[in-house]
């Protein structure tokens, strides 16, 4: 008597195990299609705001002695602490939702599904976040000062009426238009969040500027130095610009560059005629400090 497996009996062989490298890649590519633009649009925004910030001291970063390398390797880091604190606020913003899902007994979850599978309602949806994403650049230009949440939320749907939502909904037709409405909407995100670091980055440098106040911890994430120094003249050892601390930008071809803040201006001397004697990074002031009370 011949015995039969039970698979040979059946027909039916082992059911074949999902393709666990088809998922990954699928959620490689969901994920990369959010995050790279906008890693892309705060790259380039927190690149013209390093400029702008040593711009208002009156030089460039390469003439402070930062390269395009240096420039790179602090944006880069600059990132990758803005995505580990992103994360911080992604996942509790995805704990919140996920529990008030469950409080609703999974009636919001179903509203996210009726509005995502209707044209109009998810192109309103994208078209409002990218208007509000002009915020940040309104807020750069200096047009938001004061500005009530009623007027930041019309600010918001004019802008995206008129912009985003007939070009969206026509997005949605395709499955392409539907991935290149989310490319689009996380790049607008980049870039609105992207113009209020860069203003907030000028707004600390100006301050560092004008009254000698500590840099904030934004100018120090994107590499700004927050250095000052006393100088002295090598070979006869005179304290020089009064003894006032002066703030050192960097330094380039046998020259620091350096910035009188008491004086507001920016200067450079020789390397091999100046002694910096009490170099202090990052110093403690004072409540109301203000350089220019050192001014002679």
């Amino acid at each position: 008597m011949t015995i039969t497996k039970p698979e040979e009996h059946t027909g039916l062989a082992d059911p074949p195990e999902p393709d666990m490298k088809a998922g990954v890649v699928d959620l490689l590519e969901r994920s990369g299609s959010v995050v790279v633009p906008i890693g892309i649009a705060l790259y380039a925004l927190l690149y013209l705001g390093i400029q702008q910030v040593y711009g208002i001291f009156n030089i460039s970063p390469e003439q402070a002695g930062i390269d395009q390398a240096t420039m790179f390797g602090r944006l880069v880091g600059t990132l990758i602490l803005l995505i580990i604190g992103g994360a911080l606020v992604a996942g509790i913003v995805v704990a919140a939702v996920w529990l008030l899902d469950k409080a609703t007994l999974g009636h919001l979850f179903r509203l996210a599904q009726a509005v995502r599978v209707r044209p109009w309602a998810a192109a309103t949806a994208g078209a409002l976040w990218c208007g509000a994403s002009y915020w940040g650049f309104l807020g750069y230009l200096g047009l938001g000062e004061g500005a009530s949440l009623a007027g930041i939320v019309i600010t918001a749907v004019v802008i995206g009426a008129l912009a985003f939502l007939v070009p969206f909904r026509l997005l949605r037709r395709r499955p392409t238009g539907r991935a290149g409405m989310k490319i689009v909407v996380a790049a607008f995100t980049g870039i609105g969040l992207g113009f209020a670091l860069m203003g907030q980055m000028e707004s600390d440098a100006l301050a560092v500027a004008e009254k000698g106040r500590p840099a904030s911890m934004l100018l120090s994430m994107v590499g700004f130095q927050d250095q000052w120094v006393v100088l002295n003249d090598r070979e006869s050892g005179k304290v020089l610009r009064g003894g006032v601390q002066v703030l050192l930008l960097g330094e380039r071809e046998g020259a620091y560059a350096l910035y009188d803040c008491a004086h507001q201006e920016t200067f450079r001397i020789s390397m091999e005629a100046t002694v910096l004697r009490q170099v202090t990074l990052e110093p403690d002031r004072p409540s109301g400090y203000s350089c220019l009370k050192q001014k002679n």
